[in-house]
């Protein structure tokens, strides 16, 4: 292979990439994309359904994240979906220090027209080199949602 059409070729004005220039930048942002997915780690461990009246069922999911230390991406992300959700109510979430009872965070988030929420919040800051870790180690999330109250049990008419 000559070292022209190693890089590019130039047909009718138009510079074209060769295949192996492609291909060379399509392994490295491949080997790259998982680097993305070390930051946070959450783990669902227990959802709960209390009934609040005979409409409407209060929905609480208590999940363990960990966020290394070695963590370098400034925003961490909290989303799921409300599955029969009551109109009108927003998902909270708290974020909690273990054996702690006060929230350490705490966020009001509205549904998506799907039905869906996310919630992105700062884990680091970097200014003039300087990094300022907001969050790091371990957390216990909650997560309330408002759903209608299930009918599992309904009388035949």
């Amino acid at each position: 292979m000559n070292v022209v059409s190693k890089y590019s070729i130039q047909r009718n004005g138009k510079t074209r990439k060769s295949l192996s220039t492609a291909c060379i930048f399509v392994m490295m942002l491949s080997m790259s994309v998982p680097l993305f997915d070390d930051a946070v780690f959450a783990e669902s461990t227990k959802t709960t359904v209390t009934e609040l009246d005979d409409e409407t069922s209060l929905e609480m999911t208590t999940l363990s994240m960990n966020i290394p230390e070695t963590n370098t991406l400034p925003w961490g992300t909290i989303k799921g979906k409300v599955n029969d959700p009551s109109q009108g109510y927003p998902v909270i979430i708290q974020i909690f220090k273990p054996d702690e009872d006060v929230p350490i965070h705490v966020a009001q988030i509205n549904l998506k027209g799907d039905h869906s929420f996310e919630y992105k919040f700062r884990l680091l800051s970097i200014d003039e080199g300087n990094i300022t870790r907001f969050f790091e180690g371990d957390y216990n999330v909650k997560i309330f949602k408002v759903i209608n109250t299930p009918r599992d049990n309904l009388d035949s008419i």
